[in-house]
């Protein structure tokens, strides 16, 4: 079942709130991300006073949530002032129907805001849909890279 609202008469975009992390976790799973709820709460709780970052939820009725966005400040030698996408999920249920755009544009503004020059993410080369709809939305794929991870004991 594909809920279809009106961004503007339904939906809210807030800031995440603790009480969030069972939905985050949720749709985490979505995109095949396995987390606890302790592990999403761990982390929301080390970012929340953290001016550096930024999460918004967008919910409907009764503050349930069905997406969320998550993006930092990345200072760097090499690239001017940027702010780095992090995640964005928005439920299975409620995609196609302007939420991600909402979020988006909400970061967009956040980062604006924070003094950085642009926003960037990355996006798993699966991911054909979000490609999409990140060009559409009016981001170009700049660069093709590796991932490489070594996990510190």
């Amino acid at each position: 079942m594909t809920n279809k609202v009106s961004v503007s008469e339904k939906i809210k975009i807030r800031q995440f709130e603790i009480k969030d992390v069972e939905r985050i976790a949720s749709l985490c799973e979505q995109l095949e991300y396995s987390v606890t709820n302790q592990q999403i709460e761990q982390r929301l709780t080390r970012i929340k006073n953290n001016d550096a970052h930024i999460v918004y939820v967008a919910t409907v009725e009764d503050e349930y949530v069905i997406a969320w966005a998550h993006a930092s400040i990345c200072d760097s030698i090499v690239i001017p002032i940027s702010a780095i996408l992090l995640g964005l999920v928005v439920d299975k249920d409620y995609r196609h129907s302007g939420i991600g755009r909402f979020l988006m544009q909400q970061i967009e503004q956040w980062a604006s805001l924070a003094g950085c020059d642009n926003v960037l993410l990355r996006s798993n080369i699966k991911r054909k849909e979000a490609h999409l709809f990140y060009e559409k939305i009016g981001y170009s794929n700049i660069k093709q890279s590796l991932t490489f991870y070594k996990k510190l004991l």
